[in-house]
């Protein structure tokens, strides 16, 4: 690892081994190709510890010392330093952008510069030059193969569209163990080093600085109360293609003030909406997305609910089990080489519905049910054979994601597998 001036490259706390991440990969690839990159996610995610290891120079604009000569003349201070240079905090800073800007319109060779920060200065229009000039990563937290080792795990979509065999990993989960998975989570700190009922707090301590800090900064005018409130209507929500008026009831919140309170935990990056796929094969589709929360463990830190409560919910049990599996997939798509988006299918009235829908490039589709179930029957695949035979080629694999220990067939093209498959 390079480290020079401003600040030694490494991570500062020296406690916790830096465990490799899948964006590595990514990042050093990018480098070679492209003057400018910016790592965008989760607030406490690891971008900054991440983007460290690839920098010669690392300057941390939320320093007043070192921020000094970039906020008098970021040109003159940016000029001759070891690259690339990591720029932290950037937005503490704004002017720094037009300094990258210009020294990347002058020089586009490529390994000049990385850039973390805040999780909403991007979106402002005034101090963002970036477009065209740097190129956003999206970096979540710890995956789970990354957690046991495995950064360079295949992504699923690329073992499948290559007929790759679905593996079980050692030491697969059994249902109780796949919760505790889901309520550990990934952000580094909580994952790594608290126990159960410590992370619980740090997790609800972190829920409550986003909506009580950064929801205020991007956005001053929200009420707390009632965008707790709406926080934790989605949250109970998460993995559903709920209707707007149910989220809007149980937060009390009328339809304006949900789609801003949407918009704003976007940006937060704690939700996100999956998309409806739409076919001209399929008939009667419904246009509503499907709502998550992006990191499964906020479940514990919003409802404050733990593994055993979790078991007890059957239909809480569902919703952690899918969140768990839409975060392990979000966190393949940008290092997966198939250009890959993800999606849900669902008719009117809830006749067929399938849980995530990946599409890759000319039109390939996998179909996943997520299922809290060891030893699921062929008629779990019902959804995903109707799929597969309105899209007929397109369809290459229907998986049923069950909670057991094997990996066996249920038909043509649909498959039983442990959720644990998608870490393997």
């Amino acid at each position: 690892m390079r480290c020079s001036l401003v600040r030694k490259c490494g991570i500062e706390a020296g406690v916790v081994a830096y465990i490799e991440r899948a964006t590595d990969r990514l990042i050093r690839d990018l480098l070679r190709e492209l003057p400018a990159l910016l790592l965008v996610g989760p607030r406490a995610s690891g971008k900054t510890t991440t983007a460290m290891r690839h920098a010669a120079t690392v300057v941390r604009l939320d320093h007043p010392g070192e921020a000094a000569a970039f906020a008098a003349d970021p040109d003159a201070a940016l000029r001759g330093l070891p690259e690339p240079v990591l720029l932290d905090e950037w937005q503490a800073t704004p002017g720094v952008l037009g300094a990258v800007k210009r020294a990347v319109d002058t020089n586009s060779r490529p390994g000049r510069y990385l850039l973390t920060g805040s999780v909403h200065a991007d979106l402002e229009a005034s101090t963002w030059p970036g477009t065209g000039r740097l190129v956003r990563v999206p970096m979540f937290g710890l995956s789970i193969a990354e957690l046991q080792g495995r950064p360079q795990a295949r992504p699923l979509i690329d073992r499948l569209l290559n007929g790759a065999p679905i593996d079980v990993p050692p030491g697969t989960p059994d249902l109780r163990g796949y919760v505790e998975l889901a309520l550990q989570g990934g952000f580094p700190q909580a994952a790594l080093a608290l126990t159960d009922r410590t992370r619980r707090l740090w997790l609800a301590s972190y829920v409550e600085q986003l909506l009580t800090r950064d929801a205020q900064i991007v956005d001053g005018a929200r009420d707390p109360a009632k965008l707790r409130r709406f926080v934790e209507a989605y949250a109970s929500s998460s993995a559903g293609a709920v209707a707007d008026q149910t989220l809007l009831d149980a937060a009390g919140v009328n339809r304006k003030t949900a789609v801003a309170y949407e918009q704003l935990l976007i940006t937060l990056w704690l939700v996100e909406r999956v998309p409806p796929w739409t076919s001209n094969r399929l008939a009667r589709l419904t246009h509503m997305p499907k709502r998550y929360l992006t990191e499964p463990a906020l479940l514990a830190g919003i409802l404050g609910v733990d593994s055993g409560a979790v078991v007890r919910d059957g239909d809480l049990l569902g919703r952690v089990l899918d969140t768990l599996v839409a975060a392990q997939l979000r966190a393949q798509l940008p290092i997966a080489e198939a250009t890959t988006r993800l999606f849900h299918v669902r008719q009117e009235q809830g006749r067929r519905e399938v849980d995530l829908v990946l599409e890759a490039g000319a039109g390939k589709v996998v179909a996943i049910e997520v299922k809290a179930d060891s030893a699921p029957r062929p008629d779990a695949a019902r959804h995903l054979g109707w799929l597969r035979d309105r899209l007929g080629d397109r369809f290459i694999a229907g998986l049923v994601l069950h909670t057991g220990p094997r990996v066996f067939e249920l038909g043509d093209r649909l498959i039983a597998a442990p959720i644990s498959t998608l870490w393997t």
